[in-house]
């Protein structure tokens, strides 16, 4: 089928107008081409739109069908249009967000409100998985983009560094460390440490500190989730280390967080999206304000 757009356009504007000189003129084409482009759809429809007369052009039974259906598909047409203008224009559309549940209850809600404030057409959700999950979530299409921390050896996705985050120690009033403004991994020997299981990323961080520091790793406790060795930490069970962001998750515990040295070990919190997929206008809007949450959670002097 080798119908037009335009042509089906030039056909309502006859049709309503009843006059192939009126429609050229609101068309602003020539009357003869106009007439041509009729009688080429015609061709390609295999019927009569028109009745012709010396007075005026009416439409045919078989035109009639064809202007109900015709002006459905511009109507389709416009609405298609407008629509992909408007997420073009940040006003509608859908972001779905992966992220590991600490940076998900830390850095997202604000981050969302203040985007849903600024671009309220635009539908947010929010999965809080592991690592893993969403790094698969963002390669399948199920999540628009991923927050968190990722390694170089994950292929299939593309990164945008939104903070640098160091790895902090965490203690409570009653360590030797509570009043230190620096401390070292060597004084670490013999602590009872308080780490994450061996699926997380932080774990594997922090074993490579402690081999640097020529030690042995030998946890007293391995949980799950950051906010569990954090209230261990605060219970006087030991210490944790653990990102810098996780201060945020700590704010409202009696526990403090150190800055460790020799050697200092971060990672870069990044935003992901697939390779080879283009970046919504939703993501790129998102990733300016969640990079400013991001980034007032890492204080400087600790990153």
């Amino acid at each position: 089928m080798k119908i037009t757009i335009k042509q089906i356009q030039q056909f309502l504007a006859v049709a309503e107008l009843g006059s192939f000189s009126r429609a050229s003129k609101r068309l602003g084409t020539a009357q003869p081409a106009l007439s041509q482009a009729i009688r080429d759809l015609e061709a390609e429809l295999s019927v009569r739109l028109f009745d012709r007369t010396t007075r005026r052009v009416e439409l045919t039974d078989a035109g009639r069908e064809f202007q109900n259906s015709a002006t459905k598909v511009i109507e389709e047409l416009e609405h298609a249009v407008e629509g992909v203008h408007m997420l073009a224009e940040r006003r509608r559309g859908r972001l779905r967000i992966a992220a590991p549940p600490l940076l998900a209850s830390v850095v997202l809600p604000q981050a969302i409100a203040e985007f849903q404030k600024s671009y309220p057409g635009i539908s947010v959700q929010l999965a809080d998985v592991g690592t893993e999950q969403i790094v698969d979530s963002v390669r399948s299409g199920q999540a628009d983009c991923g927050l968190g921390t990722f390694s170089p050896a994950e292929d299939g996705i593309e990164r945008l560094s939104l903070v640098r985050d160091s790895l902090m120690l965490f203690c409570d009033h009653r360590s030797p460390f509570f009043g230190a403004e620096t401390v070292r991994w060597a004084a670490l020997a013999d602590q009872p440490l308080i780490t994450l299981t061996r699926d997380s990323g932080i774990r594997l961080l922090v074993e490579v500190g402690f081999e640097m520091a020529q030690m042995p790793f030998k946890p007293a406790f391995e949980v799950t989730q950051v906010t569990t060795a954090i209230a261990l930490v605060e219970a006087g069970l030991g210490i944790a280390v653990l990102p810098t962001y996780a201060l945020a998750a700590a704010r409202f515990r009696k526990v403090a967080g150190k800055p460790l040295a020799e050697p200092t070990i971060s990672r870069e919190v990044s935003l992901i999206h697939a390779t080879g997929r283009s970046v919504s206008p939703a993501v790129s809007a998102f990733a300016s304000v969640v990079r400013r949450y991001a980034q007032q959670l890492t204080p400087r002097d600790a990153s």
